[in-house]
């Protein structure tokens, strides 16, 4: 059986093992997108760290926990933002003010909201982690 979304497959696997209290969890596959979205929750100190396990199968992350993830998932579909349609998404994705990240792709490669805001550069929605 495939998988529609795998980005959405492993953060959904992530916020069950987050909400069982576990200190690990693993995932399949293994791609580029899904490991650059680890990495830049790994930078903002959601999770801890993650490791590539070769399996001759597409390869599976094993990703620490710290249990400090309350919600995350994927933006579908993946919209397009301006600078200025910023905020708008903030209020829909985000509980609060300051609190948790958006994950946007942009012609400069995936990062935060307020990296693109910093930078002026538009783009689209990926994820979010609060």
């Amino acid at each position: 059986m495939s998988l529609n979304n795998p980005l959405a497959n492993a953060l959904s696997t992530i916020m069950n093992h987050e909400r069982l209290g576990r200190n690990e969890c693993s995932t399949k596959p293994a791609s580029k997108l899904i490991k650059s979205v680890l990495r830049i929750m790994n930078e903002n100190g959601y999770i801890g760290s993650f490791t590539e396990v070769e399996d001759g199968r597409g390869n599976f992350l094993v990703v620490n926990l710290l249990g400090r993830i309350n919600g995350c998932g994927v933006v579908s579909p993946r919209f397009s933002f301006t600078i200025s349609e910023l905020p708008k998404f903030e209020k829909r994705f985000l509980p609060a003010k300051d609190f948790g990240i958006l994950i946007v792709s942009t012609s400069k490669g995936l990062m935060t909201h307020q990296e693109a805001k910093k930078n002026k550069i538009g783009g689209k929605l990926v994820s979010y982690c609060y």
